[in-house]
């Protein structure tokens, strides 16, 4: 069971973002889920090797959402993740102290796509056994995205503050203020699991009810894998970069400078996202114990399971 420790989850998230599913076609993803139909319902044809079930599995799991049984858009899955945020998270990394500042304004731009596409995300592969109000939703992104990049625009324009503090708070905030938002992103884009509860599950997947206790912790744990996720991003990258531009290869071929920061922050990306989402089952378990009254009276099992979303 790959649930049932961190480095098995990795193994399996390791696949389930593999940019490769994007190409699947819409006969090969057909075929995947027909196949595990079959084994589920013991009518497996011959010759059907364990390989080809796990990779219908993979399949499956990259393109449909648990919950609703419905194609994930592609640039919002986990596996379009990387390819589709990384040109997004590489802008936001923290060089503005190196350039002009009317250049530095396009951050702002950057910080509202980056908000953008993490909302899409997390609404994308949010638990969604209750139907969300859209409308709501949208209010809240936009009330969000205006406080986000008026954030930038304050520390932009603080002119009153000395040139060594600016840089100081260049390089040191943007962690902090991406991790902080990407809180508030999953918090607003998943807040009506708050108030309606999320179904859980008992140990033959029949649904007990709902549980708004379940919610606060699908939507803690996912909050917290958002923070872990942009760390290695911004440490990484700048660090390497440094060591990168003293060699003498370099310094005579500075038009490379970019296209190898580029790779260094796709590879991080790529790293540090399936470590981030390990950190807690997908399908997660809590005590019955810990939840409403309501739903302990309405099964005999001690431990119910919830999708947390990713």
């Amino acid at each position: 069971n790959y649930r049932g420790s961190f480095l098995g989850r990795l193994r399996h998230f390791v696949d389930i973002i593999d940019p490769s599913t994007l190409f699947v076609s819409e006969k090969q993803l057909k075929d995947s889920i027909k196949l595990l139909d079959d084994y589920r319902h013991g009518t497996l044809p011959s010759g059907v090797s364990d390989h080809q079930l796990w990779e219908a599995q993979k399949i499956k799991q990259a393109i449909i959402h648990p919950d609703t049984g419905e194609k994930i858009f592609m640039p919002f899955r986990m596996s379009g993740y990387v390819p589709f945020g990384t040109p997004i998270v590489k802008s936001n990394i923290p060089f503005c102290h190196k350039l002009k500042n009317r250049f530095c304004q396009i951050k702002c731009y950057w910080c509202w796509l980056n908000q953008s596409h993490n909302a899409c995300v997390n609404y994308a592969n949010r638990n969604a056994t209750k139907v969300g109000i859209f409308r709501s939703r949208t209010q809240l992104y936009c009330i969000f995205n205006r406080i986000s990049v008026g954030l930038n625009v304050l520390i932009q324009k603080a002119n009153k503050l000395s040139p060594a503090t600016r840089m100081i708070i260049q390089r040191l905030v943007p962690f902090p203020a991406v991790a902080s938002a990407n809180i508030c992103n999953v918090g607003l884009m998943r807040h009506n699991e708050l108030s309606e509860g999320i179904d859980v599950l008992d140990n033959n997947g029949n649904v007990v009810g709902s549980s708004k206790v379940a919610a606060r912790h699908a939507i803690m744990e996912t909050a917290f894998t958002r923070v872990v996720l942009p760390m290695p991003i911004f440490v990484l990258p700048p660090i390497i970069m440094s060591y990168l531009e003293r060699l003498r290869f370099l310094q005579s071929n500075r038009r490379l400078l970019l296209p190898i920061h580029s790779i260094v922050c796709l590879v991080t990306f790529g790293l540090s996202l399936p470590v981030a989402i390990s950190l807690f089952p997908q399908m997660s378990q809590i005590e019955v114990s810990r939840l409403e009254p309501e739903i302990a009276m309405a099964t005999d099992c001690k431990v119910v399971t919830y999708n947390k979303g990713l």
